[in-house]
């Protein structure tokens, strides 16, 4: 899309989650409760009752419940290997990695518990939310589904982290939630929403890896390290919301509502004169896009402690009756309760005043 200078470097409302198709190859869905295992029953899930008290038995414990179920992938092309990465079994049969580590792949060649080599094929794929599903041959017995945490990550809590980094096979890093709701740039003009971030040490080949609570069970799926002790995961709130689709559709429509934001600073509050620091400023709107007509983007400027903030466009501060103080906010509420064709009530400043658009939301464009 093009680049309207800081008017176009924000691109919300699309963001990451506001807009959204997915692309992706369905190269066939499994039939309802396929594939089993070998012996035809369906595993379990393991989960840690009460982890114990003492340091190195929890980090074992949680290590030994989840770590046969946690593979390398590599991703083969004509000219040999193209990509390495992690992955976990997700479902019985299907494992669970990013979209990046398989993306242009021709081959899956997938190495799980104990030294075993098998094949995949994709099933499912969505570079919007970085997440694709593989579905294997023959997964051992041991090779048992990951069971999704219950709870939201919170800032603190323990994790530990399980992968293949530079092809260091069934790693484990640990450390603690950094920070969660973040809004994790694609570098395609939209964003992830709500990433945790985590200061396990993550590398190149973490990526697809689960981040495993202390129970042994999942947050998120490791998808990058943007530096030093800083890293981040796709949350379990995401990927519950993406997957059921690529396994049934191989693809996931993400809502668009077609607009340009900036989150409402001290330095934008000042410049368009609002009495609270919160919402989001509309700085344009995608011509054709479903908020065109419905929202108004920004019709001027003006320099505040030297920097040039657009001015005259909606603030949004609530959708759904949601308040809305942050771009994460904005995003994650898109992402996470609407869908494509959604009618959604978007409650904005607009001149001094309360005004609520109703907006039909679209299908977020394909990458």
């Amino acid at each position: 899309m093009e680049q309207r200078g800081l008017s176009r470097r924000r691109f919300l409302s699309g963001l990451a989650v506001s807009a959204g198709g997915a692309t992706a190859g369905c190269l066939g869905a499994p039939t309802a409760g396929e594939p089993s295992t070998p012996s035809g029953e369906i595993p379990t899930p393991r989960q840690i009752d009460t982890p114990p008290a003492d340091d190195e038995a929890r980090y074992a414990e949680v290590i030994e419940a989840t770590i046969d179920s946690v593979a390398m992938v590599q991703a083969i092309g004509p000219a040999g290997i193209i990509g390495q990465g992690s992955g976990f079994m997700h479902s019985p049969g299907l494992l669970l990695t990013n979209e990046h580590v398989i993306r242009g792949a021709t081959e899956l060649d997938i190495q799980l518990a104990d030294k075993v080599w098998t094949t995949g094929e994709p099933i499912g794929e969505d570079a919007h939310s970085d997440l694709a599903v593989v579905e294997i041959d023959d997964p051992p017995q041991s090779a048992i589904p990951i069971e999704q945490s219950e709870y939201r990550a919170t800032v603190g809590q323990e994790v530990v982290a399980i992968g293949n980094p530079f092809g260091l096979e069934e790693s484990v890093s640990q450390g603690i939630v950094s920070g969660v709701g973040r809004n994790l740039p694609t570098g395609e003009g939209f964003s992830i929403p709500d990433t945790i971030q985590t200061d396990a040490s993550v590398n190149p080949g973490n990526s697809g890896g689960p981040l495993v609570t202390m129970r042994g069970t999942y947050l998120g799926v490791i998808t990058a390290r943007q530096g030093q002790d800083i890293g981040f995961a796709i949350s379990w709130r995401m990927v519950d919301r993406v997957v059921p689709s690529l396994i049934e559709e191989g693809t996931y429509d993400h809502p668009f509502i077609g607009i340009y934001t900036l989150p409402v600073t001290p330095t934008v509050a000042e410049a368009n004169d609002l009495e609270e620091i919160e919402g989001v400023l509309v700085v344009d709107l995608i011509d054709g896009g479903p908020a065109d007509n419905h929202l108004q983007g920004s019709t001027g400027e003006r320099v505040v402690r030297g920097e040039t903030i657009p001015t005259g466009g909606d603030v949004i501060i609530a959708l759904d009756g949601h308040r809305i103080k942050t771009d994460e906010e904005l995003s994650t509420f898109l992402a996470l309760h609407t869908s494509p064709g959604d009618e959604l009530a978007v409650t904005v400043i607009r001149d001094d005043q309360r005004v609520t658009e109703h907006i039909e939301l679209g299908t977020r464009p394909s990458l």
